[in-house]
């Protein structure tokens, strides 16, 4: 297993203000693709850098949302491996929801016991797409 980046997310219902927020302090969009969620809920990721390489993803969300949701994001080689391993040490799907996929991501949001929610992707490459 190879982890190809880490960084916050914040999930919203707010993105543009977070986003303002991020760019007063140095942060650029890089990219803000767009897609629908295989719970059937539209989203944004803005995904956001600064000159230092930091990068925070500032998602928004047409889920039902009572508040912002934090979580890790962790972009990985392998996601079935690093799926076995999250669900072997108690993580389930967040809200039950199913896995994600599109033909440029595949991805899902998983909770710890504890709480604490880490957004598991695997990137597709443009050489690896059916």
């Amino acid at each position: 297993m190879k982890i190809t980046s880490f960084n916050p997310l914040i999930a919203t219902k707010d993105a543009e203000s977070i986003v303002s927020l991020f760019e007063a302090l140095g942060f650029e969009k890089r990219h803000a693709p767009s897609n629908t969620a295989a719970s059937g809920n539209d989203y944004t990721d803005y995904r956001m850098g600064d000159a230092n390489g930091f990068r925070v993803d500032v998602v928004n969300t047409a889920a039902k949302l009572e508040r912002d949701i934090t979580s890790i994001r962790i972009n990985v080689d392998d996601f079935d491996e690093v799926y076995k391993l999250l669900i072997d040490h108690g993580f389930k799907p967040q809200g039950g929801n199913p896995v994600t996929e599109s033909t440029s991501a595949k991805g899902l949001s998983m909770v710890s016991p504890s709480g604490f929610s880490i957004s598991l992707v695997k990137h597709i490459k443009k050489e690896d797409r059916k």
